[in-house]
């Protein structure tokens, strides 16, 4: 019984609904008008939203539990060691960094505007390496490989890539002048962004979001940045703003005539948690193994995926001036 018990626990508090119920019973509502009470408020809002992804897929008939596994055991085995070493990365760079700084953003509204397009510069970054550094796409590979778009997708994460994540951001942020206040709570906003771009096409069918697309990344754009087609990959590395991808040149916007496939190149089991988890660090280990001399070797770690020592690489570079080639 005491199994059941704990798989309760958890599915209580990924509902995240304790505090608000909390703030209710005392029955003090202008504590909604703070950022404590706003924070408890929103919190169980997109756990709501993947059930109502889920039933509606149970409704409609096109429910796929399939769909949901590497998610699922993805939150279960995150659930208490990568929470706690993401938090441990992002207090140990503020106390490193903080007061570094050459100047400190003001507390008010252009200050947290400055500070946002701060955290979006290291978010950016930290998702730029993630796919163009072999060692860190292990990392991230986890949250590309299921062949579907659902919330459940946002907690599907190797443990690892949070502290990986929270150490450039964070730093990039501490370094810009980001008081630790504001980044608390730019990261509570990005952070329920960050989920709610996953939702699926069982709720929002189009998902560009008019004319705010223009502005801000929506699930429409996040559905092009899953995408294993080789025109999307590697694009949409923003989190909201979509900035630094315009002046990256790395934005592209879902086509009408090219539908997203979901997924990563090479084939998954899209119900084999332990592929999906640890399938690209075994690859990575087994490239590291057969290539000669202690330079290769290092390459592999820090050379793009699909890179090779024998020079036939298959990066996403490399394939798009192939099929540019092909079609000259």
């Amino acid at each position: 019984m005491e199994i059941f018990s704990i798989i309760i626990e958890q599915f209580k508090g990924f509902l995240n609904y304790r505090g608000l119920v909390e703030l209710i019973q005392k029955g003090d509502y202008t504590i909604f008008q703070t950022y404590d009470g706003i924070v408890q408020l929103i919190a169980p809002l997109l756990p709501a939203i993947l059930l109502i992804e889920f039933f509606r897929g149970v409704i409609f008939s096109k429910l796929k539990l399939v769909d949901y596994k590497i998610s699922f055991f993805t939150y279960v085995f995150n659930s208490v060691i990568g929470r706690f070493i993401s938090i441990g990365m992002i207090m140990y760079c503020i106390g490193l960094l903080e007061g570094k700084s050459l100047w400190i953003l003001p507390m008010n509204a252009w200050g947290f505007v400055l500070g946002y397009v701060a955290w979006e510069f290291g978010h950016f970054w930290y998702h730029f390496l993630a796919h163009k550094v072999r060692l860190f796409w292990c990392l991230h590979s986890t949250h590309h490989a299921p062949s579907s778009m659902n919330l459940s997708i946002s907690w599907a994460h190797f443990f690892l890539e949070g502290p990986y994540a929270d150490i450039i951001r964070t730093s990039i942020c501490m370094v810009l002048g980001v008081p630790p206040v504001m980044l608390f709570a730019i990261m509570f906003i990005d952070g329920t962004w960050g989920t709610f771009i996953h939702i699926g096409d069982t709720v929002i069918k189009k998902a560009d979001l008019g004319v705010l697309g223009r502005f801000i990344l929506t699930p429409s754009h996040h559905r092009v940045h899953h995408a294993k087609n080789l025109n999307y990959m590697d694009t949409n590395y923003c989190n909201l703003l979509n900035i630094w991808d315009r002046i990256f040149k790395t934005y592209q916007p879902e086509l009408a005539e090219e539908k997203v496939v979901y997924g990563i190149t090479r084939e998954v089991d899209p119900g084999n948690f332990s592929d999906a988890y640890f399938g690209e660090i075994v690859l990575l280990a087994k490239d590291i193994y057969q290539a000669p001399g202690l330079l290769n070797k290092v390459k592999y770690l820090f050379m793009p995926p699909g890179w090779s020592h024998t020079g036939d690489h298959k990066t996403v570079k490399a394939m798009r001036a192939s099929q540019i080639r092909a079609h000259s």
